[in-house]
C-alpha cells in the first residue's frame, strides 16, 4: 500500500456508506472512500460504527483480488489507504443482482409456502431496481429489458443483461467454493455492475463486503457473521454494535485464506528432449490456470526403471498429481505410467498432422485395466489436468470457471459485432 493516497477531485456521488471522487491526475479512475457507517432498511436504521470503514475496505480488497486473480473483470484497481480504494470510473447500472443458494430472508416473505433452507440448484438469480423510496422493487428479466435503462451512452439490452446475469452466477459460484473451503456456507449475495466510461465494458463494480452477503459458518444460521445480525437487533447498544464489528473483522481475517498455495501439480513426462517445445506449451497453459507444472525427460521403452522411479517420487510427495505423457510414434510412456500409478494420466502425443492416423493408436488402444485419456493439443491437456486438480482446489476451479465465462462473453461480443455489419 502506498504511503500517500491519491488526491481526490470532484465528488461524484455520496451514498449511505461511501463517497466517490474523481482521482486527480488519473484519467478514467475514481477514489472510493468508505464510511464508518452501518445501515439497514433503505437507510431507515443507521448507526455510526467506528472502524467499519477500514474493515469494509480490507474485505473488499481481498474479495476483488480473488475475483481478478480468477480472471473475472471488475472495476477495482487497488487499495490506496485504510479506508479508500482506486477503481475504474463507471456509470453504474441501477440494479442489484442477487444470487441465492438457500431460501431465507425476503425470499420467504415473497414466496409463501417455500420452507426456509430450500436449496436452489442452479442458484436462484433475482434483480432489484435501485429505488430507496420504493424499497428497491424486484424486477423480472422482462421488466429490465423493457425499461431501456440508459447508463452513460449505453442502453441496457439483451447483450448487457446476459453478460451481467452470467457474470453474477460466476461470481457467486467462485466465492461459494472459496468460502466452502473454509467451512462457511455462502447463502446469498448481491453485486452491482458498471459500464466503464472509457472502454464501455460491463464490469463487476461497487463494494463487496459483509453488507453484501449472508454467510453461515458450518452452514448454521445461528452462527451468521453478516449484516443480518445488525438487521435483527431490536435494541441497538454499543455492545451489540461491537459484536457486529467483531463479526465483520472475523470475515475479513478469514479472507486471508482465500488464495492458498496450490495444493497439487502437473508433471509432464516427455519421451525425448526434442518434445520440449510441445511440453513448454502445456506448461504455459498450466501457468495461466494457476497450476504448478514440472517437465521431466524419461523414456518408458529405453529407461523403464527410471520412469517408474520418477512416478514414485511424485506419488510420494503427498500432493495431488496429474501426469501428462508426451511421446510420439509408439507411445509407451502414457500406458506404462497409467499401469503403475493411481494418479490421473493424460496422453498428449506431439503428433504431426500427417502422422496422426498412424501413431495416435498407441495412445488410444490400451490394454485392459488402463484408463488414461488422450488429448491432442497442449491447451486441452493442461485444461484437462487442471479439471482433475480443481476437484480439491477452489482457486484452480475458479480460474477454469472464469475462463468459461470470458470465452462465453467474447462469443457474445463477436456475435454483436458480426450482426452489426
Amino acid at each position: 500500500m502506498p504511503d500517500t493516497e491519491p488526491q481526490t477531485g470532484e465528488k461524484l456521488v455520496e451514498g449511505k456508506t461511501k463517497e466517490v471522487y474523481t482521482a486527480t491526475g488519473e484519467a478514467g479512475l475514481v477514489v472510493v472512500v468508505n464510511k464508518d457507517r452501518i445501515t439497514a432498511g433503505d437507510g431507515v436504521k443507521a448507526h455510526n460504527l467506528e472502524g467499519k470503514a477500514a474493515i469494509s475496505n480490507a474485505t473488499n480488497t481481498k474479495v476483488f483480488t480473488f475475483l481478478q486473480e480468477s480472471g473475472i473483470k471488475t472495476s477495482w484497481v487497488k487499495q490506496t489507504g485504510s479506508k479508500t480504494y482506486l477503481a475504474r470510473r463507471c456509470d453504474m447500472v441501477p440494479l442489484e443482482w442477487v444470487t441465492r443458494r438457500v431460501a431465507t430472508g425476503s425470499f420467504l416473505r415473497r414466496h409463501t409456502g417455500v420452507p426456509e433452507g430450500y436449496r436452489f440448484t442452479p442458484p436462484k438469480l433475482e434483480t432489484f431496481f435501485k429505488d430507496d423510496a420504493n424499497h428497491d422493487p424486484q424486477w423480472s428479466e422482462e421488466q429490465v429489458l423493457s425499461a431501456g435503462l440508459e447508463v452513460g451512452d449505453v442502453v441496457v439490452g439483451r447483450l448487457e443483461y446476459d453478460i451481467m446475469a452470467r457474470t453474477t452466477l460466476t461470481v457467486f459460484e467462485v466465492l461459494e467454493r472459496a468460502w466452502a473451503s473454509l467451512d462457511c456456507a455462502l447463502i446469498d449475495m448481491k453485486i452491482e455492475f458498471g459500464i466503464d466510461v472509457e472502454t464501455k465494458e460491463v464490469l463487476v463494480s461497487d463494494t463487496i463486503d459483509s453488507d453484501s452477503w449472508r454467510l453461515w459458518p458450518s452452514g448454521d444460521k445461528r452462527l451468521m457473521k453478516d449484516k443480518q445480525v445488525y438487521r435483527n437487533l431490536e435494541t441497538v447498544t454499543q455492545e451489540s454494535l461491537n459484536q457486529v464489528k467483531r463479526n465483520f473483522q472475523w470475515v475479513a481475517d478469514k479472507l486471508d485464506y482465500f488464495i492458498p498455495k496450490p495444493q497439487g501439480q502437473v508433471v509432464v513426462l516427455m519421451g525425448s528432449p526434442s518434445d520440449a517445445p510441445h511440453c513448454e506449451k502445456i506448461r504455459d497453459h498450466c501457468t495461466k490456470l494457476g497450476v504448478p507444472c514440472q517437465l521431466r525427460v524419461t523414456s518408458a521403452h529405453k529407461g523403464t526403471e527410471e520412469t517408474l522411479a520418477i512416478i514414485a517420487q511424485y506419488e510420494g510427495s503427498g500432493l495431488p498429481v496429474v501426469f501428462i505423457a508426451v511421446a510420439g510414434r509408439s507411445n509407451g510412456l502414457g500406458p506404462v505410467t497409467c499401469a503403475n500409478t493411481c494418479c490421473p494420466v493424460i496422453n498428449c502425443p506431439p503428433l504431426k498432422p500427417e502422422d496422426v492416423s498412424r501413431d495416435v493408436w498407441s495412445s488410444l488402444s490400451l490394454p485392459s485395466g488402463m484408463g488414461c485419456g488422450t488429448v491432442l493439443y497442449p491447451e486441452g491437456a493442461a485444461q484437462s489436468a487442471a479439471s482433475f486438480l480443481a476437484l480439491g482446489d477452489h482457486v484452480i476451479w475458479s480460474k477454469l470457471r472464469a475462463k468459461q465465462l470470458n470465452l462465453w462473453v467474447s462469443l457474445k461480443l463477436a456475435d454483436k459485432k458480426m450482426n452489426a455489419n
